[in-house]
């Protein structure tokens, strides 16, 4: 049905992205499960369909130019528009053992390839779609460990918490969300970035929040109505400091 709203969700065969699309889909909208291993996406989309959700799987690497561009075009012939993309795919390479500068180069050129430019990548080429959309809406995945003020203020939660290279990942793609959002102001796309919080994924075995909780904040902005912030950063709703 043309009415209903076209979802793309990056890094979304397991943890907060599987969740995610299970939410969005809950929703009524028609959801794109996008992985990097074609086959586990096939799966984790039949697995909800069998569900009755409106899940459909993607093959997108997000480190990978021409896998995105191919997916761009698949979306296109398979639906003209993009309503909502939620840049979740995320990595983490810091060593917990050494210091921020004992984190090696390498750590550091991997987290950012898939934290920052591969959302970048992934937001360029699917602008155009979602250009297309009478309302589209771009979520980007940050964290509290983005936060300089929070990082500064020694009675703050992450003060003695330091993983240099995933925490100034995802501070720059905060700068991406400012500046994306205030490129398209006087457009109908809204741009936020969401913190998740710390939630019991494969990535963060010692998280606090339940993988249901923890999807929740991208989902609310994924379906923000025409009021809505855009360039905003949230937890659950809440505004956090930059």
């Amino acid at each position: 049905m043309h009415n209903e709203k076209i979802a793309l969700v990056t890094g979304a065969t397991r943890g907060i992205g599987l969740e995610t699309v299970r939410q969005l889909a809950s929703h009524g909208v028609h959801t794109l499960l996008a992985g990097r291993d074609r086959g586990r996406a096939v799966d984790a989309a039949l697995a909800l369909q069998a569900q009755g959700l409106p899940v459909e799987a993607i093959a997108l690497d997000v480190t990978d130019a021409d896998g995105i561009a191919a997916a761009a075009r698949e979306v296109e012939r398979r639906h003209g528009r993009l309503d909502i993309l939620v840049n979740n795919a995320g990595i983490f390479r810091d060593d917990f053992d050494k210091t921020p500068s004992g984190q090696t180069l390498e750590a550091w050129r991997e987290t950012f390839d898939t934290n920052l430019f591969g959302v970048i990548a992934t937001t360029q080429a699917f602008l155009p779609l979602l250009r297309k959309s009478a309302a589209g809406r771009i979520v980007n995945l940050s964290s509290a460990l983005a936060s300089l003020a929070l990082h500064n203020d020694p009675a703050s939660d992450i003060y003695d918490f330091k993983v240099p290279a995933y925490d100034a990942s995802k501070t720059a793609v905060n700068a991406w969300t400012v500046h994306l959002a205030h490129e398209l102001r006087d457009t109908p796309i809204k741009v936020n970035a969401v913190d998740p919080g710390s939630v019991k994924t494969d990535m963060n075995q010692h998280g606090e929040l339940d993988i249901a909780t923890g999807a929740r904040g991208s989902v609310l902005m994924a379906l923000l109505d025409e009021a809505g912030p855009t360039g905003s950063y949230t937890h659950q709703g809440e505004v956090l400091p930059w």
